[in-house]
């Protein structure tokens, strides 16, 4: 998890490598296999890509065999459950978090008849792994609408897992688009570290609210900040994170960000099914559905709620893009001039803070 993406153009050129690749025939019967970084009970992250594996389920019925194992570490621990799973007649594996990939593409190599599907991250090195993502960033922009609007402190947080470029487009986003409707705001960030550890991530929510933040998001996989800023009785509100975490409606959830997984997790099953599974590289959004903005609640002014949306519409539109110049970088110096959008490149390499962020981010 310590590793750090590389350059755009190495991301892109392992990505274009293998990208007209089609694999075997098709089947009668599939094993769709799952690996994931934290319990299906987490309420976000796991919760979400697990209803995805669900949903291939009620769309194929007995033409497919779901199995899956939580809580497996990134790195070694991986690779050994990837490799069982090879073994065990698994036809495509699905590794969901970003420490996945160097197993993922480890075990590819050994299997080359087995597909691998690896989320969030770059490398696909064999015919046989293919990489999706979403646009979380485009989700961070409707919040950070949100979160500049309704601060009374002018204090924003966001609690953050690990330094990767997926993180750190969401920390940006957030703070540029409060800052576009609130000059004033401004942004704390807390690295927990971790994708799921309640305990860990209630510390930083706390360490957050003590230092006079008000509106709080996270980029971890509990309900544990929202369950902290729940005990402020009012005057800390925050986002649901990966699925919608409904149960704080009427407390401190404004709104939230829903990843939502089963439909490609549906096509993907359905092409090894058909036989026109071929290795790809899919990024989607807030337009493909794989981004949703969950319910923006009664807590919200009409007006906010309305602004929002009408962003959100926006870049579903593709009328109009998160990373929009001018934007400078974090030391001054000149990133994307006026008019200027930020190329996928750019993003998927993204290791800098945008200007107007303190602190520094971990190496």
């Amino acid at each position: 998890m310590n590793r750090r993406t590389l350059l755009a153009t190495a991301a892109l050129g392992l990505g274009l490598a293998f990208g007209g690749a089609a694999q075997a025939e098709g089947m009668d019967k599939v094993k769709a296999c799952f690996v994931y970084v934290g319990p299906i009970g987490d309420g976000g992250w796991t919760y979400q890509h697990h209803q995805g594996a669900l949903a291939v389920q009620e769309a194929y019925g007995d033409k497919v065999e779901i199995q899956y194992q939580e809580n497996v570490p990134e790195g070694a621990d991986a690779e050994r459950v990837l490799t069982q799973m090879a073994l065990g007649g698994c036809n495509i594996i699905f590794t969901t978090s970003f420490g996945y990939m160097d197993p993922t593409n480890a075990v590819a190599a050994k299997f080359p008849d087995v597909k691998f599907e690896h989320a969030t991250g770059f490398k696909r090195e064999h015919a046989n792994v293919s990489i999706y993502n979403a646009r979380f960033y485009e989700g961070r922009a409707v919040q950070g609408t949100i979160a500049g609007r309704m601060t009374k402190s002018n204090k924003i947080g966001y609690i953050a897992s690990f330094p990767i470029p997926e993180v750190i487009m969401g920390i940006n986003s957030y703070y540029l688009h409060a800052k576009k409707v609130n000059p004033n705001v401004e942004l704390s960030v807390v690295w927990a570290f971790t994708w799921f550890d309640p305990a860990k991530e209630a510390d930083a929510a706390k360490a957050l609210i003590d230092q006079g933040v008000d509106v709080i998001a996270a980029h971890t996989d509990s309900t544990a900040p929202l369950a902290e800023a729940a005990k402020t009785n009012g005057a800390v509100i925050g986002f649901g994170q990966a699925s919608d975490m409904s149960e704080y409606k009427d407390g401190p959830r404004v709104s939230s960000i829903i990843d939502n997984w089963a439909p490609y997790y549906v096509k993907r099953v359905g092409a090894v099914l058909d036989g026109t599974w071929e290795s790809i590289d899919a990024w989607e959004g807030i337009a493909g559905g794989e981004v949703e903005i969950g319910e923006i609640t009664a807590a919200v002014p009409a007006e906010v709620k309305a602004e929002a949306e009408a962003l959100r519409d926006a870049i579903a539109a593709g009328t109009y893009h998160p990373f929009t110049g001018p934007i400078n970088k974090q030391d001054g110096s000149a990133w994307l001039a006026e008019g200027q959008t930020a190329p996928d490149g750019d993003l998927l390499g993204m290791s800098f803070y945008v200007e107007g962020i303190t602190g520094d981010i971990p190496k």
